[in-house]
């Protein structure tokens, strides 16, 4: 895989880091952070005489690589690194920085990313090119790593990160809170909150259940157990239809203040307070942000031409939930979406949108119909056997849309190449995919466990 074609200047394809270990200290009234970071990598195909981390505007106070000091420069959010001595191809090495300053998102087209300083408190969005705003990664999709963090506030706060909570110890005035994240996680979807939150667990995961709570602000508990009651439900449909869940637990934090949109990293997603209404109001986002555990974070994008694959899997979740609990079916959303895309431009390739338009809301919708078209030519049985297996063989790895139409291929009794050629590749809106023959009832019948393996 080469370069990422919409950020050339993020990562760096000479190598792959399988391990950080990340230790930070916080200070929220200040905004002051300091860290240090090991990472465990190995080189690629040709000797590394040289090599690249993306960390932004932080004084840089040590790099060691294998234990002894290189040569480096800092640069435009670039650290080049030039160990003493070329690293031979392939063999394994070891990194670490030392950083400290004053955290704030980097710039993009769709404005900051990634660390974001609250009133009282930070958080972490950094889909697509945020991580470097806090910590120094090979910052690519497809270079996927575990993960530990170690963070040090002042103990009146709460710390959330994907993963478990291995340990919190708290000395004098200051808490450290250690998460393990063991699954592959792309630099993007390490997550991470610091607040005031209550924690609550939502429902009981029983024997082999997925744990999962909620952290939120107390004064929004109330409306939030409204909001957040039919989540343990979606876990449930989810699993049924997209395989077992791919990570060790999940968890939702709310903060105090509000979110365009709600925002998801690996086995944690962040909603804003405005996100909370008791009313059920944001409740296809909770779904959304669910099914994004399994397509985007444990079925990844090799490059961020490939984003479809996660928003499209997304939207059509949604699309699932409602008709699992009683609301429109997915061909009457399939519908809505196909006249709302009908009335905008349609200059949009799917399979390769360009960095302008790779957020775009055209590329959920029309994401989603693709899903519901294949399903429309499958059939249901055959539809949701290939969605388990493609969770199922891809489990922590990076895919693009030829490997997936490559995967639908094998599922379909005739060809589907017109399908998806006009789907992902021309930019004119094919017609709405017709469900005559297979018999989708508002409520379809999903296949059990067994029929749904791979």
């Amino acid at each position: 895989m080469g370069a990422d074609p919409y950020f050339p200047a993020n990562g760096d394809v000479r190598y792959r880091v399988h391990r950080y270990e990340l230790a930070l200290d916080y200070r929220p009234g200040p905004n002051r952070l300091s860290g240090t970071a090991r990472l465990n990598a190995i080189a690629g195909r040709a000797p590394l005489a040289e090599f690249l981390l993306n960390l932004a505007d932080f004084k840089v106070g040590r790099v060691r690589v294998d234990g002894r000091a290189p040569h480096y420069t800092h640069r435009g959010g670039r650290l080049r690194i030039r160990p003493a001595k070329p690293i031979r191809a392939g063999a394994a090495f070891t990194v670490e920085v030392h950083w400290s300053g004053n955290p704030k998102p980097v710039r993009s087209p769709w404005g900051g990313l990634g660390w974001e300083e609250l009133e009282d408190g930070a958080l972490v969005a950094s889909q697509p090119v945020g991580a470097p705003s806090w910590y120094p990664c090979n910052d690519r999709p497809a270079d996927k790593a575990s993960y530990q963090l170690s963070i040090t506030t002042p103990s009146a706060y709460s710390v959330v990160a994907g993963g478990r909570l291995l340990t919190r110890t708290t000395k004098a005035s200051t808490t450290t809170w250690v998460y393990e994240q063991s699954a592959p996680t792309s630099s993007y979807l390490v997550g991470l909150s610091i607040g005031k939150y209550q924690t609550v667990l939502l429902g009981d995961p029983g024997l082999g259940g997925v744990p999962q709570a909620g952290h939120i602000p107390a004064h929004l508990l109330t409306p939030f157990s409204r909001d957040f009651a039919r989540q343990p439900a979606m876990m449930e449909l989810f699993e049924e239809v997209f395989g077992p869940y791919p990570f060790g637990e999940y968890a939702v934090v709310v903060t105090e203040e509000e979110l365009d949109v709600p925002v998801e990293a690996q086995g944690l997603s962040l909603f804003g307070a405005n996100h909370v209404d008791g009313a059920r109001g944001s409740e296809r986002l909770v779904a959304h942000e669910l099914a994004h555990q399994w397509f985007g974070n444990s079925v990844s994008i090799a490059d961020w031409r490939h984003i479809w694959l996660n928003e499209g899997f997304a939207k059509y979740a949604e699309w699932l939930w409602s008709e699992r609990s009683g609301g429109r079916s997915a061909q009457a959303l399939a519908a809505l979406a196909h006249r709302k895309l009908a009335s905008l431009p349609q200059d949009l390739q799917l399979a390769d949108p360009g960095r302008k338009l790779m957020f775009d809301d055209r590329l959920y919708e029309r994401g989603g119909l693709v899903l519901h078209a294949v399903r429309c030519a499958l059939g249901d049985e055959a539809f949701f056997r290939m969605l388990r297996a493609w969770a199922a063989l891809h489990r922590g790895g990076a895919v693009t849309t030829e490997a997936f139409t490559r995967h639908v291929a094998r599922y379909a009794s005739d060809s589907l190449d017109d399908l998806f050629s006009a789907w992902l590749h021309e930019t004119a809106l094919p017609p709405l995919p017709s469900a005559s023959g297979v018999a989708i009832p508002a409520r379809p019948p999903y296949p059990p466990n067994s029929a749904g393996s791979a």
